[in-house]
């Protein structure tokens, strides 16, 4: 289980407060957390951050990764962290282009595909005009 260190939203509408919570990152933002560490509160002036940093800390010790925000505040009450959990996207190198997918083992051909196949090369060789996919259809409705 992946342990995140987020902000959980409560208040009301356009009120916003938060809490400081340990969850498992698979869970919503506002769904179930393991533990609450503190609260930030960014309306009053100056904003309120209550943070209990010993809790902090053993979560941190144990692997917990702090998302961006939250490693954001907890710099401000002076706390020393390693890096924060980005939201992971697979990264393409800078000089590489995006290469073609090349099959291992080609698709098979239906009987019908091939004799159909044959018969327009052999059209072809002989001179004659093939038509064109759905010209007997337009031909039709004229």
């Amino acid at each position: 289980m992946a342990v995140v260190i987020r902000l959980m939203r409560a208040g009301a509408k356009k009120r916003p407060f938060y809490r400081l919570v340990a969850a498992d990152s698979r869970r919503q933002r506002d769904g179930r957390f393991l533990e609450i560490l503190g609260h930030y509160n960014p309306i009053t002036q100056p904003s309120e951050l209550v943070v209990q940093k010993d809790k902090v800390q053993v979560w941190l010790d144990k692997g917990a990764q702090p998302s961006e925000q939250v490693a954001s505040l907890l710099r401000t009450t002076g706390m020393k962290l390693g890096k924060a959990s980005k939201p992971t996207k697979k990264a393409v190198p800078a000089g590489a282009a995006a290469k073609p997918r090349t099959r291992l083992k080609p698709r098979p051909v239906s009987a019908r595909k091939t004799k159909v196949k044959a018969a327009k090369e052999s059209a072809k060789k002989a001179g004659k005009v093939v038509p064109k996919k759905g010209a007997k259809r337009k031909a039709a409705a004229k």
